[in-house]
């Protein structure tokens, strides 16, 4: 609690000093630079980069018991590092090559381990992997137009153009994040700028194709109209749960993804976004009840999930995503995931039902237009199945305090987000966990962070 004190002040004296750095003239005020140097790129080139430095800490908190997977009842702190540098060529007006390059580094709290929504969106659950550079993305775009009608667009890392085509076809094929394109969330994506849980920059259900780092190969073909649009992925999954190595059969493993989305109102800036998603993986997956009887026919000394993997068992899922601002400050989202309850999470987190609401509010009432303060709750649950197999000393890939008495996991994030220079953003951020892991017997614990962002 003292290092978040001080943090606090510290951020606070910070904010005011850029404050009345920044009371321009009414012609800036209302658009400082965002990016540490001016890009100077063409319309064909892109280049840009960014670091995100997470410090975590938190106190001692009670638990009864704690086993191999648990959240650490000892107070603790960790720092993740995430570097990435984005670029891009435009090879024609419609034919865009994305190559993005980044380096992991420093590691969670507990290593990654204990909890269902895990307090670091950044952090690599396989602290072995190191923060040598790896290849982030390689992505060919391609956009068909479907009409002459042309709107606004603002260069980004996954798209370069100025203009689009209103209605479109944008086909993508290569390596990149299932999320990069599904399940987005103005309020509740950027884990660099907002809310730092797992489980609510993404839908804690939507057990999405992905290797550790968070990447998978594959194809996403989305069609856009001012007002509605889809998108289908068809993407590689695992070979094992969590797991580095994607498996390139695709008869045998493979993840379908699709999402419908209607814009809520015609004018831009009062309009909000609906997207309904559903997703379907095929892979290696255990099953939680064949776990649960082997150990209780004395096969297994504890339920092992890996002793019951077949391939081509399937897992589906659901989710609801909603945002919607309801002045030129104040903003307001919310989401809520169910999957298959039999068979074991397999990539993202354990989380078998999932619902968060929150909202972001701007600091243009207190003249700092860049500024954000965020706030969310958000509550994961597990199945029967996924209930018995931890209660009796199962372990998955995030969990296993060697016991468990069920509750649902909830947690209440807040955060503030301050713009102290061109690119510079400093954040504080609080999360208070009720039943970490699902666990009764455990908690609650409050984890305390600061976060530097720098955008270049």
């Amino acid at each position: 609690m003292r290092w978040f004190v001080v943090a606090a002040s510290i951020l606070w004296l910070s904010c005011s000093a850029s404050a009345r750095a920044q009371e321009p003239s009414p012609s800036t005020a209302d658009a400082p630079p965002v990016t540490l140097f001016e890009r100077h790129g063409t319309d064909r080139v892109y280049v840009s980069g960014q670091m995100n430095v997470i410090f975590q800490t938190h106190g001692d908190f009670p638990a009864d018991y704690s086993g191999e997977h648990s959240f650490r009842a000892a107070a603790e702190s960790a720092t993740s590092t995430l570097l990435t540098l984005f670029t891009g060529l435009a090879v024609t007006r419609s034919t865009e090559v994305i190559v993005h390059v980044e380096s992991a580094g420093g590691g969670g709290l507990s290593q990654a381990l204990g909890l269902a929504g895990f307090t670091d969106l950044d952090v690599v659950r396989n602290p072995e992997l190191g923060a040598a550079p790896y290849l982030a993305r390689l992505i060919l775009h391609q956009t068909i137009a479907l009409g002459m009608d042309q709107t606004a667009a603002e260069p980004s890392p996954l798209s370069l153009a100025r203009r689009l085509p209103a209605r479109r076809i944008d086909i993508r094929l290569g390596k990149f994040g299932t999320a990069d394109f599904f399940d987005l969330n103005a309020v509740g994506s950027d884990s660099h700028l907002q809310f730092m849980n797992w489980t609510v920059d993404n839908n804690g259900a939507y057990d999405y194709a992905a290797d550790t780092r968070g990447y998978s190969w594959g194809a996403v073909v989305e069609y856009h109209d001012p007002r509605w649009g889809i998108r289908f992925g068809e993407m590689l999954m695992p070979k094992v749960a969590n797991g580095l190595d994607l498996d390139w059969d695709i008869g045998r493993a493979r993840a379908e993804n699709v999402e419908v989305e209607w814009r809520t109102s015609a004018r831009v800036e009062r309009s909000g976004l609906i997207r309904l998603l559903s997703y379907v993986n095929h892979a290696n997956m255990g099953d939680y009840r064949d776990a649960v009887r082997r150990f209780l026919d004395g096969l297994d000394p504890v339920p092992i999930i890996e002793n019951t993997r077949q391939q081509g068992r399937v897992k589906y899922g659901f989710g609801i995503n909603a945002e919607q601002p309801l002045t030129p400050e104040l903003r307001v989202f919310g989401r809520v995931g169910w999957n298959e309850p039999h068979f074991e999470s397999f990539a993202y987190t354990e989380v078998n039902q999932s619902a968060q609401v929150g909202a972001d509010y701007s600091g243009a009432r207190w003249r700092r237009t860049t500024d954000k303060v965020g706030l969310v709750y958000v509550t994961n649950g597990i199945s029967k199945d996924h209930q018995q197999y931890l209660a009796a000393g199962g372990s998955g890939f995030l969990l296993g305090d060697g016991a468990l008495r069920y509750g649902r996991e909830q947690i209440v994030e807040g955060y503030y987000t301050a713009h102290l220079w061109r690119g510079v953003f400093a954040s504080v951020d609080m999360q208070h966990v009720t039943h970490p892991g699902y666990n009764r017997d455990r908690g609650p614990v409050w984890v305390f962070g600061g976060r530097l962002h720098v955008d270049f």
